[in-house]
């Protein structure tokens, strides 16, 4: 994958987020800087992906495959590090915007025409979805046949950490105000990741 501006930036949004937390827990600055070095290196190295909709959940995935490396901690550890930095982050908070325009209707034909590409582009590593419009059980639903991350995951030998990375679904579903719903994922062993969102 090429190590384009915009990963960079993408990448370096991770990791300036996480910065205060891994002081505040001591991870050695030699550390923190091996991370955005394998971040870069991971990327590099990475399958493309045809379509960019989900590229910053693409990098966020090699962030923390990155992080597991070289921090020294857990992965449970990693991830309460990637959930603090997420929640405590004021441009992150408002890029996600509120439950009311994330399930607006009208974003609905651009929503099914991305599933319908998602569905010509299969391989890679790409995410590829249907796209459930509104009905009497939700506002909005997902589900995910084939996930980004789980690939980027298993093409690193780290499948195990996929898993982590769905429980932030939940944690930005809250922030936009949004009840989630799910009851499995591809990454721990699923048919589909079924997302089924409502407004609280």
């Amino acid at each position: 994958m090429k190590y384009s501006f915009k990963a960079w930036c993408i990448g370096h949004f991770f990791h300036s987020a996480c910065k205060k937390e891994y002081k505040r827990r001591g991870i050695p600055k030699k550390s923190v800087m091996k991370i955005a070095l394998e971040h870069k290196k991971i990327t590099i190295r990475a399958k493309n992906m045809s379509h960019g909709k989900l590229m910053s959940s693409y990098l966020m995935g090699i962030y923390f495959i990155a992080m597991n490396r070289h921090s020294g901690l857990s992965p449970q550890e990693n991830y309460d590090i990637l959930e603090s930095a997420m929640r405590n982050n004021r441009m992150f908070k408002k890029g996600l915007g509120t439950a009311e325009q994330y399930l607006d209707e009208k974003n609905t034909p651009a929503r099914m025409k991305w599933a319908e590409e998602s569905h010509k582009v299969k391989g890679e590593n790409n995410w590829v979805v249907d796209v459930l419009p509104r009905c009497k059980d939700f506002d909005l639903g997902y589900d995910y046949h084939e996930c980004g991350i789980c690939k980027i995951c298993r093409d690193e030998g780290c499948f195990e950490l996929a898993k982590y990375l769905c429980k932030l679904d939940y944690v930005i579903a809250d922030m936009m105000g949004v009840k989630l719903v799910r009851t499995q994922t591809l990454a721990e062993g699923g048919d589909f990741c079924d997302f089924r969102y409502s407004l609280k």
